[in-house]
């Protein structure tokens, strides 16, 4: 017997075990067929003398067929009998390829089946398996570790130059080339009429107003510098002081009066600076001008890449340090969110619904293809391997075909062997 045949492809513990039951239970099998070749030689030869022994050399005789049928049986699945090659023995071997179609159209009929999946899925509530899961001690921080890795490797493997072309290529796509004059002029046009401009104005002034309360001499040198150069000195200072007061006064008026002119037209502006966005083309192709001008400057390209290295360099940082800020937070949000789904049944039942229909979208579109790799997998195999890993998964089972064989042979050959003697013998001895 060639080598694979005595270990059936065996490679791992488990094989071994498996193994070693089928050899038990085949050399069961054999010593039963052994023991009624015995029982027929001996009843056989001394029936003569003890006629009740007629009735058990028939129940061995009928056992010993049974068993020898029963393995012919057995072994044509796997090989050729005695090496024989008799028509349709050797089955599991001639027959691998459609074995292997067989079993992926079971699979992907009664175990992909849209009904069966949907029936497993509804009795799981993975929702509330998942929170119960990370409310457990040790949990969070494990998934947390595992998300961890799974975005250094990421950072690791990732280029930092197709990054940027990729951000570069989305911003591009879906910032820069669009038209931003219309969305601009909307998005003041809704500013203004929800009097978003007031804080801003508010903060304006009450800064102006200190710049200019702690910083005179700066205001005065400004002022000063536009003055004729012929007038005396104390003209300097008078009319600097002037303008000092006054803008000061101006500042904190604009900032107390809500109806201040200079509110309302600062308000005009930005309401007919977003109706121009929208309306004017000569305003929007100068806005789009210096958007392509400013997006295309080399130096933003340097500060967008200089930015990405330090974002990088600080995230690497962070998900390899346990105690970082962002592991802690990331742990703490695992373990918040873990209890939300244990509380909120209505967050379970979203949840669980949405993993239903992906789970059932994805096995919908690649049922086929998830059951064309059990079909595959059999069909790429050894003739010989197949028939091997088969009988080293079943082997064990079919020993019981033959053991049930040699009882059975020796009860139906005992049965035929009396109904012969006492019944039928006796009918045609009186005939």
């Amino acid at each position: 017997m060639p080598r694979s045949q005595r270990t059936l492809g065996a490679v791992t513990p488990e094989d071994f075990a498996r193994l070693a039951q089928l050899r038990r239970m085949q050399g069961l099998a054999l010593g039963l067929l052994g023991l009624m070749a015995v029982i027929f030689v001996v009843s056989f030869a001394l029936q003569s003398r003890y006629p009740w022994l007629g009735f058990v050399r028939a129940a061995s005789e009928g056992g010993m067929v049974g068993a020898l049928a029963d393995w012919f049986a057995v072994t044509a699945l796997f090989r050729h009998p005695l090496g024989l090659r008799i028509p349709h023995t050797n089955l599991v071997s001639s027959k691998k390829d459609e074995i292997g179609s067989g079993l992926g159209s079971f699979i992907e009929q009664n175990f992909l089946a849209d009904e069966v999946v949907h029936e497993k899925l509804a009795g799981i509530s993975g929702a509330r398996a998942a929170g119960d899961w990370m409310q457990r001690p040790g949990n969070a921080e494990q998934l947390n570790a595992l998300v961890s890795e799974v975005a250094l490797g990421a950072l690791t493997v990732l280029d930092d130059r197709d990054v940027q072309d990729l951000v570069e290529a989305l911003v591009r796509k879906h910032v820069v080339d669009p038209e931003w004059g219309p969305l601009l002029g909307r998005a003041l046009e809704s500013f203004v009429a929800g009097e978003h401009q007031e804080p801003l104005i508010d903060l304006a002034a009450a800064r102006f107003e200190d710049w200019l309360v702690n910083h005179p001499e700066a205001f005065e040198r400004m002022a000063s510098s536009r003055l004729p150069a012929w007038l005396p000195s104390i003209a300097h200072r008078f009319v600097d002081d002037r303008l000092h007061s006054e803008a000061v006064r101006f500042a904190r008026s604009v900032a107390e009066d809500r109806g201040h002119p200079f509110r309302i037209a600062a308000r005009d502006f930005l309401a007919d600076l977003g109706r121009d966005l929208g309306e004017k083309p000569e305003l929007r192709a100068q806005l789009e001008a210096f958007k392509h001008e400013v997006f295309d400057s080399p130096r933003i390209r340097a500060l967008a890449a200089t930015t990405w290295a330090g974002a990088r360099a600080v995230l690497v940082a962070m998900l390899e340090d346990p105690r970082s800020e962002l592991r802690t937070r990331m742990t703490a949000a695992l373990r918040d969110f873990g209890g939300r789904l244990l509380a909120d049944s209505t967050l379970q039942y979203k949840i669980d619904v949405w993993v239903m229909q992906a789970v059932e979208h994805l096995v919908r579109r690649y049922r086929h293809d998830l059951a064309n790799v059990v079909t595959e997998t059999v069909q790429r195999w050894d003739a010989q391997e197949a028939a091997e890993k088969i009988e080293l998964q079943i082997g064990k089972d079919l020993q019981f075909i033959r053991i049930n064989g040699t009882v059975v042979g020796s009860l139906a050959g005992l049965a035929i062997y009396t109904v012969a003697t006492l019944i039928i013998s006796p009918l045609i001895g009186a005939s």
